[in-house]
Protein backbone atom coordinates (compact mmCIF):
# COMPACT_ATOMS: atom_id res chain seq x y z
CA UNK A 1 0.00 0.00 0.00
CA UNK A 2 1.06 3.65 -0.32
CA UNK A 3 3.24 5.42 2.22
CA UNK A 4 1.87 5.76 5.73
CA UNK A 5 -0.28 8.64 6.87
CA UNK A 6 -2.08 9.44 10.06
CA UNK A 7 -5.11 11.68 10.68
CA UNK A 8 -4.24 15.05 12.13
CA UNK A 9 -6.38 17.24 14.37
CA UNK A 10 -8.25 18.76 11.40
CA UNK A 11 -9.32 15.37 10.10
CA UNK A 12 -7.13 15.55 6.99
CA UNK A 13 -4.51 12.91 6.36
CA UNK A 14 -1.10 14.02 7.51
CA UNK A 15 1.72 13.18 5.09
CA UNK A 16 4.26 10.79 6.61
CA UNK A 17 6.21 9.83 3.50
CA UNK A 18 3.48 9.37 0.90
CA UNK A 19 -0.04 10.10 -0.33
CA UNK A 20 -3.16 8.07 0.30
CA UNK A 21 -3.64 6.97 -3.30
CA UNK A 22 -5.73 4.04 -4.50
CA UNK A 23 -6.56 2.26 -7.75
CA UNK A 24 -10.15 1.38 -8.64
CA UNK A 25 -11.86 -0.28 -11.60
CA UNK A 26 -14.90 1.97 -11.17
CA UNK A 27 -15.64 5.06 -13.27
CA UNK A 28 -14.47 8.39 -11.87
CA UNK A 29 -16.43 11.63 -12.30
CA UNK A 30 -17.69 14.47 -10.09
CA UNK A 31 -19.84 13.07 -7.30
CA UNK A 32 -19.03 9.42 -8.05
CA UNK A 33 -19.32 7.29 -4.91
CA UNK A 34 -16.65 4.61 -5.01
CA UNK A 35 -16.90 1.49 -2.87
CA UNK A 36 -13.37 0.34 -1.90
CA UNK A 37 -12.39 -3.27 -2.55
CA UNK A 38 -12.18 -5.51 0.52
CA UNK A 39 -8.40 -5.20 0.90
CA UNK A 40 -8.59 -1.42 0.45
CA UNK A 41 -11.40 -1.21 2.99
CA UNK A 42 -9.29 -3.04 5.56
CA UNK A 43 -6.38 -0.73 4.80
CA UNK A 44 -8.47 2.43 5.10
CA UNK A 45 -10.36 1.45 8.26
CA UNK A 46 -7.86 -0.59 10.24
CA UNK A 47 -4.42 0.59 9.07
CA UNK A 48 -5.03 4.23 8.21
CA UNK A 49 -8.03 4.60 10.55
CA UNK A 50 -9.64 7.16 8.29
CA UNK A 51 -12.43 9.45 9.41
CA UNK A 52 -15.15 11.35 7.62
CA UNK A 53 -13.62 14.22 5.68
CA UNK A 54 -10.21 12.62 5.14
CA UNK A 55 -8.82 12.98 1.62
CA UNK A 56 -7.56 10.46 -0.91
CA UNK A 57 -6.56 10.27 -4.57
CA UNK A 58 -8.14 7.73 -6.93
CA UNK A 59 -7.21 6.59 -10.45
CA UNK A 60 -8.51 3.88 -12.75
CA UNK A 61 -6.31 4.01 -15.86
CA UNK A 62 -9.03 5.74 -17.90
CA UNK A 63 -10.31 8.88 -16.20
CA UNK A 64 -7.15 10.46 -14.84
CA UNK A 65 -6.58 11.11 -11.13
CA UNK A 66 -9.24 12.49 -8.80
CA UNK A 67 -9.18 14.16 -5.41
CA UNK A 68 -11.75 12.48 -3.21
CA UNK A 69 -13.20 12.69 0.27
CA UNK A 70 -13.97 9.80 2.63
CA UNK A 71 -17.61 9.62 3.74
CA UNK A 72 -20.01 7.35 5.63
CA UNK A 73 -17.07 5.97 7.62
CA UNK A 74 -18.05 3.27 10.12
CA UNK A 75 -16.47 0.18 11.62
CA UNK A 76 -17.60 -1.86 8.64
CA UNK A 77 -17.32 0.39 5.65
CA UNK A 78 -16.92 3.74 3.94
CA UNK A 79 -17.27 5.33 0.52
CA UNK A 80 -14.86 7.52 -1.41
CA UNK A 81 -16.58 10.46 -3.12
CA UNK A 82 -14.93 12.09 -6.15
CA UNK A 83 -14.61 15.88 -5.97
CA UNK A 84 -12.30 17.21 -8.67
CA UNK A 85 -9.89 15.83 -11.27
CA UNK A 86 -6.27 16.60 -10.36
CA UNK A 87 -4.62 15.10 -13.47
CA UNK A 88 -5.93 14.13 -16.88
CA UNK A 89 -5.24 10.64 -18.19
CA UNK A 90 -1.83 10.22 -19.81
CA UNK A 91 -0.39 7.46 -21.97
CA UNK A 92 2.54 5.24 -21.10
CA UNK A 93 5.29 4.26 -23.51
CA UNK A 94 4.40 1.30 -25.73
CA UNK A 95 6.86 -0.98 -23.95
CA UNK A 96 6.20 -4.59 -22.93
CA UNK A 97 8.28 -6.90 -20.76
CA UNK A 98 8.37 -10.62 -21.55
CA UNK A 99 10.19 -12.54 -18.82
CA UNK A 100 10.82 -16.10 -17.77
CA UNK A 101 9.13 -16.52 -14.36
CA UNK A 102 11.54 -16.75 -11.47
CA UNK A 103 11.10 -17.62 -7.82
CA UNK A 104 8.25 -15.95 -5.93
CA UNK A 105 10.01 -12.99 -4.34
CA UNK A 106 12.09 -11.98 -7.40
CA UNK A 107 9.01 -12.31 -9.66
CA UNK A 108 7.01 -10.01 -7.40
CA UNK A 109 9.96 -7.62 -7.13
CA UNK A 110 10.34 -7.62 -10.92
CA UNK A 111 6.65 -6.83 -11.37
CA UNK A 112 6.81 -3.93 -8.94
CA UNK A 113 9.93 -2.38 -10.44
CA UNK A 114 8.81 -2.90 -14.04
CA UNK A 115 5.61 -1.06 -13.16
CA UNK A 116 7.65 1.81 -11.71
CA UNK A 117 9.74 1.83 -14.90
CA UNK A 118 6.62 2.38 -17.00
CA UNK A 119 5.91 -0.88 -18.84
CA UNK A 120 2.49 -1.23 -20.43
CA UNK A 121 2.28 -5.04 -20.24
CA UNK A 122 4.05 -7.96 -18.56
CA UNK A 123 4.10 -11.40 -20.19
CA UNK A 124 5.42 -14.51 -18.39
CA UNK A 125 7.22 -16.77 -20.90
CA UNK A 126 7.99 -20.41 -20.07
CA UNK A 127 11.38 -21.63 -21.32
CA UNK A 128 13.27 -24.92 -21.12
CA UNK A 129 15.11 -23.85 -17.96
CA UNK A 130 12.23 -22.04 -16.27
CA UNK A 131 11.97 -23.37 -12.72
CA UNK A 132 8.91 -21.46 -11.51
CA UNK A 133 6.34 -22.69 -14.04
CA UNK A 134 3.27 -21.85 -11.95
CA UNK A 135 2.53 -18.14 -12.10
CA UNK A 136 0.18 -16.48 -9.61
CA UNK A 137 -1.27 -13.82 -11.89
CA UNK A 138 -3.55 -12.45 -9.18
CA UNK A 139 -0.56 -11.86 -6.90
CA UNK A 140 1.46 -10.26 -9.70
CA UNK A 141 -1.45 -7.94 -10.49
CA UNK A 142 -1.71 -6.96 -6.82
CA UNK A 143 1.99 -6.08 -6.87
CA UNK A 144 1.51 -4.04 -10.04
CA UNK A 145 -1.43 -2.14 -8.52
CA UNK A 146 0.54 -1.36 -5.38
CA UNK A 147 3.53 -0.14 -7.39
CA UNK A 148 1.28 2.05 -9.57
CA UNK A 149 -0.26 3.60 -6.46
CA UNK A 150 3.15 4.35 -4.96
CA UNK A 151 4.81 5.62 -8.15
CA UNK A 152 1.94 7.97 -9.08
CA UNK A 153 1.27 6.20 -12.36
CA UNK A 154 -2.18 6.79 -13.79
CA UNK A 155 -2.51 3.22 -15.09
CA UNK A 156 -1.68 -0.35 -14.10
CA UNK A 157 0.21 -2.56 -16.59
CA UNK A 158 -1.63 -5.48 -18.11
CA UNK A 159 -0.59 -8.85 -16.66
CA UNK A 160 -1.00 -11.49 -19.37
CA UNK A 161 -1.36 -15.25 -19.27
CA UNK A 162 1.89 -17.27 -19.41
CA UNK A 163 2.99 -18.55 -22.83
CA UNK A 164 5.49 -21.17 -23.93
CA UNK A 165 8.45 -19.58 -25.72
CA UNK A 166 7.66 -20.96 -29.23
CA UNK A 167 4.03 -19.81 -29.03
CA UNK A 168 5.14 -16.44 -27.67
CA UNK A 169 7.48 -15.88 -30.62
CA UNK A 170 4.90 -17.13 -33.13
CA UNK A 171 2.34 -14.60 -31.90
CA UNK A 172 4.80 -11.68 -31.65
CA UNK A 173 4.03 -9.06 -34.32
CA UNK A 174 6.87 -8.27 -36.71
CA UNK A 175 6.11 -4.56 -36.34
CA UNK A 176 6.96 -4.58 -32.62
CA UNK A 177 10.72 -4.60 -32.00
CA UNK A 178 11.85 -7.13 -29.38
CA UNK A 179 15.06 -6.48 -27.45
CA UNK A 180 16.56 -9.88 -26.66
CA UNK A 181 18.82 -9.77 -23.60
CA UNK A 182 21.40 -12.23 -24.95
CA UNK A 183 23.87 -13.23 -22.25
CA UNK A 184 26.20 -14.83 -24.81
CA UNK A 185 27.81 -11.42 -25.30
CA UNK A 186 28.19 -11.54 -29.10
CA UNK A 187 25.58 -8.86 -29.75
CA UNK A 188 25.60 -5.08 -30.03
CA UNK A 189 25.42 -3.10 -26.79
CA UNK A 190 21.90 -2.11 -25.89
CA UNK A 191 22.71 1.61 -26.06
CA UNK A 192 24.19 1.35 -29.55
CA UNK A 193 21.35 -0.87 -30.75
CA UNK A 194 18.69 1.57 -29.56
CA UNK A 195 20.53 4.56 -31.00
CA UNK A 196 20.48 2.92 -34.45
CA UNK A 197 16.73 2.16 -34.40
CA UNK A 198 15.13 5.37 -35.55
CA UNK A 199 11.50 4.68 -36.47
CA UNK A 200 10.05 2.00 -34.18
CA UNK A 201 7.58 3.18 -31.52
CA UNK A 202 6.38 -0.22 -30.25
CA UNK A 203 8.89 -2.28 -28.28
CA UNK A 204 9.33 -5.25 -26.02
CA UNK A 205 12.09 -6.67 -23.85
CA UNK A 206 12.70 -10.41 -23.52
CA UNK A 207 14.71 -11.65 -20.54
CA UNK A 208 15.52 -15.25 -19.72
CA UNK A 209 15.39 -17.64 -16.76
CA UNK A 210 17.97 -18.06 -14.02
CA UNK A 211 19.84 -20.65 -16.08
CA UNK A 212 19.68 -18.67 -19.30
CA UNK A 213 18.23 -19.69 -22.64
CA UNK A 214 19.30 -22.97 -24.22
CA UNK A 215 21.30 -22.95 -27.45
CA UNK A 216 18.23 -24.04 -29.42
CA UNK A 217 16.13 -21.31 -27.82
CA UNK A 218 18.74 -18.66 -28.64
CA UNK A 219 18.69 -19.73 -32.27
CA UNK A 220 14.89 -19.70 -32.34
CA UNK A 221 14.71 -16.24 -30.79
CA UNK A 222 17.39 -14.79 -33.08
CA UNK A 223 15.59 -16.13 -36.15
CA UNK A 224 12.54 -13.96 -35.48
CA UNK A 225 12.54 -10.87 -37.77
CA UNK A 226 11.46 -8.53 -34.96
CA UNK A 227 14.24 -9.55 -32.57
CA UNK A 228 17.17 -7.26 -31.84
CA UNK A 229 19.83 -9.14 -29.79
CA UNK A 230 21.64 -6.91 -27.31
CA UNK A 231 24.25 -7.26 -24.60
CA UNK A 232 24.02 -5.54 -21.22
CA UNK A 233 27.74 -5.28 -20.63
CA UNK A 234 30.63 -7.38 -19.34
CA UNK A 235 29.09 -8.60 -16.07
CA UNK A 236 26.73 -11.54 -15.57
CA UNK A 237 23.44 -10.27 -14.16
CA UNK A 238 20.67 -12.04 -12.34
CA UNK A 239 17.58 -12.56 -14.47
CA UNK A 240 15.56 -9.86 -12.70
CA UNK A 241 18.47 -7.40 -12.78
CA UNK A 242 18.95 -7.87 -16.53
CA UNK A 243 15.27 -7.22 -17.27
CA UNK A 244 15.17 -4.04 -15.19
CA UNK A 245 18.48 -2.79 -16.60
CA UNK A 246 17.17 -3.18 -20.15
CA UNK A 247 13.96 -1.33 -19.28
CA UNK A 248 15.89 1.53 -17.69
CA UNK A 249 18.20 1.93 -20.68
CA UNK A 250 15.24 1.88 -23.08
CA UNK A 251 13.43 4.55 -21.08
CA UNK A 252 16.57 6.70 -20.96
CA UNK A 253 17.17 6.53 -24.72
CA UNK A 254 13.73 6.12 -26.31
CA UNK A 255 11.13 6.45 -23.58
CA UNK A 256 9.73 9.12 -21.27
CA UNK A 257 13.10 9.73 -19.57
CA UNK A 258 14.43 11.11 -22.84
Amino acid sequence: MPGHKAPNETGELKDIGGKLRLFTDQALHPGARISPADAQLHYLLHVMRVRNGDRALLFNGRDGEWRCVLADVSRRGCVVVCEIQTRTQDSVADLWLAFAPIKKTPAEFLTQKATELGVAALIPVITERTVARRVNLERLRANAVEAAEQSERLSVPEIREPQMLPQFLESWLHSRRLLFCDEAGDAMTIADALANEGHHSSWGVLSGPEGGFSRAERQLIRSHPAVLPVTLGPRIMRADTAALAALAVWQAIRGDWH
